[in-house]
């Protein structure tokens, strides 16, 4: 997995409830996305701009991240995001701090690899789960789940339990089905003409 660096500033926390929607508001209000890092000895409350979170949010990648707060390094997986319902900035970004010898876990990209048999008769080839949830060691984390789909005929799909990476467990249901070959109008015809003709 790539890494990717991000600068922020350790804030604190007010007391009360009304002072915090105010500092927050002031946060946003200069361009800043209030941030919080987990999973590690202590909570780091900080601020990071939004430029400084761009290339980390607006990425079909995943990276780890390499958490710089006021001089001191963390290593974190960016654990959920907050957008403004209609503006669509961001609001707020939790991390979560990676340790070494605990899985964490993270949603992976999936790559369809291979030209299906079932494209080859008319088909028409669908991906429907676009990320996979995969709880693993973080340093055997994948940038990508690619998906072999040459063997896939009509009518058929790869479901996650058919799925096997090592040093992965995947978490999502197991029927749950990741891509298929659909059936198109074209090759119903040419179905139902092979079998008049047969």
């Amino acid at each position: 997995m790539k890494s990717i660096e991000v600068k922020g500033t350790a804030r604190t926390i007010a007391e009360r409830s009304s002072e915090q929607a105010r500092a927050l508001k002031a946060i946003r209000k200069n361009n800043g996305v209030p941030c919080v890092l987990y999973g590690g000895k202590e909570i780091v409350h900080f601020t990071v701009t939004n430029e400084g979170l761009r290339n980390l949010v607006y990425t079909p990648h995943i990276y780890v991240v390499d958490l710089v707060i006021d001089g001191k390094k963390y290593n974190a997986i960016m654990k959920d995001i907050q957008f403004h319902p209609v503006k669509d900035n961001i609001l707020h970004v939790d991390f979560y701090e990676i340790d070494e010898a605990k899985p964490i876990v993270m949603e992976v990209p999936v790559q369809l690899e291979g030209l299906a048999e079932g494209v080859k008769a008319g088909g028409k080839l669908s991906l429907q789960m676009r990320k996979l949830k995969v709880k693993a060691l973080y340093n055997v984390i994948p940038e990508r789940l690619v998906v072999n789909v040459s063997h896939l005929g009509l009518g058929k799909t790869v479901k996650v339990g058919e799925l096997n990476y090592e040093g992965l467990e995947l978490l999502n249901a197991k029927d749950a089905v990741v891509c298929a070959v659909k059936l198109t109008r074209a090759a119903r015809g040419a179905a139902a003409a092979a079998a008049a003709n047969s």
